[in-house]
């Protein structure tokens, strides 16, 4: 069994950080610290690094609240980032020193929202498997609306007639920087009036975030007669498309312009990507299903991925001993 040192990230690993983060075979730029750092006044980070020796190996992205780390609160997704030839034999030993270490500095609980599978560049379920063996618990799973754009997807007649109507009225997308008229004429009023809630990022926030990743945060807008109509902010991975947020005008299901959007960032701006991810449609957590909401993802040839939410308790660290045989 190999020795392994655990020690939560400083400032002065941001380099090291992020240069492992660029060879993970389960990260995406949403790990980059010039990522994470946007709101770290909101969450008391308390992200991980691993080393065998000097050598960095694994690290986790996270925050704490109390007794509990989470694998991360304002993520999309996280978990234990592993390089791309990690071994499970060293994967066994890693989790377990992590929940050691968690535990002994008086947290009980590590919560885990889990990379789905079709942003990573290899196989990356040992973290489920160790999950069971630890009996931790399944808190929560989401179902994910998925094109494989690799596959013979078929977008449904409706769509199609969604779609030609925005050709015929001479819709215009434009892919833009400025993303004021969006965000604070349709997104932040939408948001408000249908669910009382607000954009998980401010303007400035998004704004500084797509100067940061130039290639991974894209904003398109639709305009018909010059006036904006509907828009996207997309978040661009190596292996998928996934819109962040869309939103639309009173008049667009006579224009057809957010189908005519979809179709184009489909078939046009994911193009040598794998993966067109419309994320969930559910409410409570998961266990609702806003029923016309997942029927027009599928109706572009979406099907379902789930992603998985774990719960462990640092605890149960010890039932790893027995695993190899």
């Amino acid at each position: 069994m190999k020795n392994y040192t655990v020690k939560r990230y400083e400032y002065s690993n941001f380099n090291e950080w992020n240069a492992f983060i660029s060879i993970a075979k389960n990260a995406t730029f949403l790990f980059n610290r010039d990522f994470m750092e946007y709101h770290s006044d909101r969450f008391q980070d308390f992200s991980l690094m691993i080393y065998e020796e000097n050598k960095l190996i694994a690290v986790l992205p996270a925050n704490r609240v109390g007794e509990t780390v989470f694998s991360h609160q304002g993520l999309t997704y996280g978990g234990l980032v592993l390089p791309l030839n990690s071994k499970l034999y060293n994967v066994i030993f890693i989790f377990k020193a992590i929940l050691k270490y968690l535990n002994e500095r008086g947290i009980s609980s590590l919560k885990i929202k889990k990379i789905p599978s079709i942003y990573c560049d290899n196989l990356s379920d040992e973290i489920d498997y160790l999950v069971s063996i630890c009996n931790g618990i399944t808190s929560m799973k989401h179902a994910v609306s998925v094109i494989n754009l690799k596959s013979n997807f078929k977008i449904s007649k409706s769509r199609r007639e969604c779609i030609n109507r925005g050709k015929k009225l001479n819709l215009i997308i434009k892919e833009e920087d400025n993303l004021e008229a969006f965000w604070n004429t349709i997104l932040i009023p939408n948001l408000k009036e249908k669910y009382n809630s607000k954009p998980v990022h401010s303007l400035d926030e998004i704004v500084q975030l797509k100067t940061k990743f130039p290639e991974n945060i894209k904003h398109f807008n639709v305009y018909h007669n010059d006036n904006i109509v509907c828009g996207t902010t997309l978040f661009i991975t190596k292996n998928v498309v996934k819109p962040q947020y869309i939103s639309g005008t009173e008049s667009n299901n006579l224009l057809g312009s957010i189908d005519f959007l979809y179709d184009y960032l489909i078939n046009e701006v994911s193009k040598g990507k794998n993966y067109f991810d419309f994320g969930p449609s559910h409410e409570n957590n998961g266990l609702n299903i806003v029923k016309n909401i997942n029927f027009w993802k599928e109706s572009f040839g979406a099907h379902t991925l789930v992603q998985n939410f774990y719960d462990v308790e640092t605890s149960k660290y010890h039932l790893l001993d027995t695993i190899l045989i």
